[in-house]
């Protein structure tokens, strides 16, 4: 696949694409965070093959809608999303976690065509996207900002923060996404650090609020828009979805927060997402 770009924009096939060149990508590597990963593929799937103004050509068109991985352990994710989408070849991939590369295990912008900031310090996306919508509205531009958290990273204090100051600002421009899946890092969201009820919090904070299938792409399609015109309040879609969607003994697990999987988990998951 030397200097190969892709150009994928079906949703469906750039969702199972992303799945399989990201767990490709972990399994080199002897990496983590595949779960993590392929609970986001549907919405990334959707935000870059019809739902963001990008243009994998002109990356820093200044025009372009800016995406923030706020979850940025699912690096591995994002990286394969963008090749996909032609922002880079896609042997690129193949350096991924490895020493001296841009493609680290959580997100860098570094080198990386198509990431806007550096992630993977938890709850720092929204503010860096409230940023952007202010600075954006500033300038007269009819640009989005789109983060998408995951469910665990709403445990920090700084989201709460920025959920009031871009409420307080009516930051229209600016839609935030949460990977509702349900398991953080150490234990189920619910024994964690219990979220409910999370649609009537974000609606306090003065928010228009969709809940959604994570999975299905027409319902992210319409919960997404393509909004231009100012409503005067930012937007936020919670996503349900699955930990390690799309491979049967991966969804809902734990331990594939973290897992690397060996060559006959390997086997048996490119199969189930009919790569063999």
């Amino acid at each position: 696949m030397k200097g190969e770009y892709a150009t994928i924009t079906d949703t469906t096939e750039l969702a199972r694409r992303i799945r399989v060149e990201s767990l490709q990508m972990v399994a080199r590597a002897s990496a983590s965070h595949v779960g993590a990963g392929f609970s986001i593929a549907d919405i990334l799937a959707v935000l870059y093959g019809c739902a963001l103004r990008i243009d994998p050509k002109h990356p820093e068109d200044l025009n372009r809608d800016r995406f923030i991985l706020s979850k940025g352990h699912a690096a591995a994710a994002l990286y394969a999303t963008l090749a996909l989408r032609g922002f880079f070849p896609l042997e690129n991939l193949l350096a991924y976690c490895k020493n001296g590369s841009a493609f680290s295990g959580h997100v860098s912008h570094e080198d990386v065509p198509g990431v806007e900031v550096s992630t993977g310090s938890l709850g720092h996306g929204l503010s860096i996207g409230c940023g952007m919508s202010l600075a954006a509205r500033s300038d007269g531009s009819d640009c989005r900002a789109v983060v998408l958290l995951s469910d665990g990273e709403l445990d920090e204090g700084s989201v709460w923060e920025s959920a009031m100051f871009a409420a307080h600002h009516e930051l229209a421009n600016l839609l935030a996404i949460i990977d509702y899946n349900r398991i953080q890092s150490f234990g189920r969201v619910e024994d964690v650090l219990a979220l409910e009820p999370l649609a009537d919090k974000w609606r306090a904070w003065g928010w228009q609020v969709s809940d959604v299938d994570g999975h299905d792409h027409s319902a992210l399609l319409e919960a997404i828009g393509d909004e231009r015109i100012p409503l005067g309040q930012p937007r936020v879609i919670i996503a349900n979805t699955t930990k390690g969607k799309g491979v049967s003994f991966m969804e809902d697990r734990l331990e594939w927060h973290y897992h690397s999987p060996n060559y006959k988990q390997l086997e048996q998951a490119l199969t189930e997402l009919g790569e063999m």
